[in-house]
């Protein structure tokens, strides 16, 4: 690299971006690498602070930040990521659809952990929208060592799957039970449409059939047959899961012969949650606070089971790290800390 003021730069090629900031307004480059430095461009570079630009001299063996990003991008980019950049040296990844983030941690830190390179990403397993940016890779120096990208492309070439990766969700042919006899002898409406059924259309999943049952164990069983009969491949089932003597929803669960994963969890709210399969169904047990808070442990699981993920009841158990719901006034999940851990 040649260093040169820039009142001496005027017809020569600027070697690197240079950031432009207006304090809350912008942030990006003010002027590309590539752009050959005028007269007039002088005093807008003194006022960035910029008493000297960089021409570029690479030495054999030497990359270019705006090369090394390129190339950490593909290395680092598995299914379901389109590629941006550089701009500022920064190369972007972004979701092609609606999908499961995938993140290799382990793998992750230890590329962090290789000085000059940087790789930032939001946590795993964050439900994310098509065209969202998941993750950017830079090297922090202006010029790096082609050898350390080597080591990064080897690394990342010997793992069991690239570091960042969009798992997309499967349609299901969701089947619903609602419990309780208050529903079912018509005292109160079934709400279920209103706060669960709309998530799971929002995923991008259908209800094929939806049965109100009272409180009996052997009631519930016999829908929760005539559920999978009707062809369903997730069963959702609401209410009837606290400790009082009345809620016989899991023994009716149990009743089906299916194998329970976890009743419980330590997820508030959504500490009575039930996670069972019936002939390799999943069945979702969701408590009453569906109904009343926007985010439970439905919104932490159902994205997985969606995915194609096995939970299991270490997952279950690892969603208290992370699990304490604060009841902000604007939900905004999935940009918080709930469910990240």
């Amino acid at each position: 690299m040649k260093k040169v003021s820039v009142e001496r730069a005027v017809g020569m090629v600027l070697g690197h971006d240079v950031t432009k900031i207006v304090p809350g307004a912008f942030k990006g480059p003010g002027f590309k690498k590539g752009h050959v430095i005028r007269e007039e461009d002088i005093a807008e570079l003194l006022k960035l602070g910029k008493e000297h630009i960089y021409v570029m001299e690479l030495r054999k063996g030497e990359l270019h930040e705006d090369e090394a990003a390129r190339r950490l991008s593909r290395a680092f980019s598995g299914p379901g990521l389109d590629v941006s950049g550089p701009s500022e040296g920064k190369m972007r990844l972004t979701a092609q659809y609606t999908g499961l983030l995938s993140i290799d941690v382990k793998q992750l830190e230890r590329i962090n952990a290789l000085r000059g390179i940087a790789l930032s990403t939001l946590h795993d397993r964050t439900p994310v929208d098509k065209g969202q940016v998941v993750a950017a890779t830079r090297v922090i120096p202006l010029t790096i060592s082609e050898q350390k990208i080597l080591k990064v492309e080897s690394l990342c070439a010997k793992g069991a799957g690239k570091i960042v990766s969009v798992v997309p969700y499967q349609q299901k042919d969701v089947g619903v039970l609602v419990t309780g006899n208050e529903i079912y002898r018509g005292r109160i409406k079934d709400r279920f449409d209103d706060y669960v059924g709309v998530k799971v259309v929002r995923y991008g999943s259908r209800i094929i059939k939806k049965i109100v049952a009272p409180d009996d164990a052997g009631f519930i069983a016999r829908s929760l047959m005539d559920l999978v009969r009707a062809g369903s491949n997730l069963i959702l089932v609401t209410a009837g899961l606290s400790v009082d003597p009345d809620d016989v929803t899991l023994q009716g669960v149990r009743k089906t012969g299916a194998r329970v994963v976890s009743y419980g969890s330590p997820v508030m709210p959504g500490s009575m949650f039930l996670l069972a399969h019936l002939d390799r169904i999943p069945v979702l047990g969701l408590p009453a606070c569906v109904f009343y808070h926007p985010t439970t442990v439905f919104d932490l699981v159902f994205p997985l089971v969606l995915a194609d993920q096995t939970v299991t009841r270490k997952d279950i158990a690892r969603l208290g790290h992370g699990g304490l719901c604060l009841d902000c006034g604007e939900c905004r999940y999935p940009i918080c800390h709930f469910g990240k851990n």
